[in-house]
C-alpha cells in the first residue's frame, strides 16, 4: 500500500493544486459519450459494466438518480473516467490519476464498493482512505475470466432463463447469495431497491435459474452487465442442499450457452481464494485475461 500511496500522493488533499499541471477533472456530459465509448472499448471485457449503461442510456450524461461519470482530461483528449453512482469503477483509468477519488468524495455520495483493474482499484481507495474512508473488506485479487466457444463440459439443460412467475422464489436465492459473499443483508435500509434490481434482470432475460419440482431454485447466476460482444456473470449461488454433489460445472456451462445466446464473450471475475469456484471455472473452459480488485464499504 506504500507505493500505492506514494503514486497517488499528487492528488491527495494535502496538495492545494486539485490536479496534476495540464489535467483537469469534470463530471462528463452528452458532447463526452463518443469519446467515452471509444475508451471503454479499447478493453470490452474489462470496461463491460460502462458500455452496457451506454448500451441502455445512449449517453454520458448524469443519470435522473444522481450517477455520473468523472473524466480525466489532458486539453480535449479524455484519457480515464470513473463512475460514480452506487460504486465507483474506473474506466482505462491509470492509477496515477486516483485523484478522481478527491472529486467522487467530494460529490457527497456514499458508494457500496469500488470495482475493476486491481491496480486502479487499489489506487483509489489509497486516496479515499486519507480522506477518511475505511473498507469493510478489501479483495485485492479477483482473476478475471473469459470463455468463447463451447464449454467444456456438458450444460444442466434444467437451466433457463427466470420468470417473472417465479420472482418470489428468485429473490430470496438472490439475497441469500448476497449475504454469503459480502457478509451483510442487501435489504439493510429496505427492500425495495434491491427488488426492483433483481425484478428488472429477470425482465431483460438476465436472470438465469433451474427451479426443481417442489418450486425452489436449485442454481441461479445473473448477466450483470450485458454488451452484444460481452456478458459478465454474477451472483452464481447453488442451494446449500444440493452442493457437494459435483454440479456446479454443468451449471456454468450451461451459464455459459445461455449467455452466448445475447454475447459471444462470457466473462466474470472470482475470488482468488475461492478455490472451488475457480477450479469449477477451469473445467468449464474459462480462462484468465486480468485482474480486478473489490473493495467492499
Amino acid at each position: 500500500m506504500a507505493k500505492m500511496l506514494s503514486r497517488v500522493a499528487p492528488w491527495l488533499a494535502s496538495r492545494k493544486e486539485d490536479a496534476a499541471p495540464g489535467v483537469v477533472v469534470r463530471v462528463l456530459g452528452g458532447a463526452d459519450t463518443a469519446q467515452l465509448l471509444a475508451l471503454a472499448r479499447r478493453d470490452a471485457v474489462a470496461n463491460v459494466f460502462i458500455l452496457s449503461h451506454l448500451e441502455t442510456v445512449g449517453t454520458a450524461s448524469p443519470t435522473a438518480g444522481g450517477a455520473s461519470i468523472f473524466g480525466v482530461f489532458d486539453g480535449g483528449a479524455l484519457l480515464g473516467a470513473c463512475w460514480a453512482g452506487a460504486n465507483l469503477v474506473p474506466v482505462q483509468l491509470d492509477p496515477d490519476f486516483a485523484g478522481v477519488a478527491m472529486a467522487a468524495h467530494r460529490s457527497g455520495r456514499r458508494y457500496a464498493s469500488i470495482f475493476g483493474p486491481a491496480e486502479t482499484v487499489l489506487a483509489l481507495y489509497a486516496a479515499l482512505e486519507q480522506l477518511g474512508l475505511a473498507a469493510h473488506e478489501v479483495r485485492d485479487h479477483q482473476p478475471l475470466l473469459t470463455i468463447t466457444g463451447p464449454p467444456a463440459v456438458r450444460p444442466e439443460p434444467a437451466l433457463g432463463f427466470g420468470q417473472l412467475a417465479d420472482f418470489d422464489k428468485i429473490l430470496p436465492a438472490c439475497a441469500a447469495m448476497f449475504e454469503e459473499e459480502v457478509g451483510y443483508s442487501p435489504y439493510l435500509g429496505g427492500k425495495e431497491y434491491y427488488s426492483r434490481r433483481v425484478k428488472s434482470l429477470i425482465r431483460q432475460g438476465h436472470s438465469l435459474v433451474h427451479m426443481n419440482g417442489d418450486g425452489n431454485v436449485v442454481f441461479k447466476a445473473e448477466l450483470g452487465a450485458v454488451t452484444p460482444e460481452v456478458t459478465q456473470v454474477q451472483g452464481v449461488w447453488m442451494n446449500p442442499e444440493f452442493r457437494g454433489q459435483g454440479r456446479s460445472a454443468g451449471y456454468m456451462a450451461a451459464v455459459v450457452v445461455l449467455a452466448q445466446t445475447l454475447a459471444p464473450v462470457t466473462s466474470l471475475y472470482v475470488n482468488d481464494f475461492n478455490a472451488k469456484a475457480r477450479a469449477t471455472y477451469d473445467r468449464v473452459g474459462f480462462h484468465q485475461v486480468g485482474t480486478f480488485a473489490t473493495v467492499l464499504f
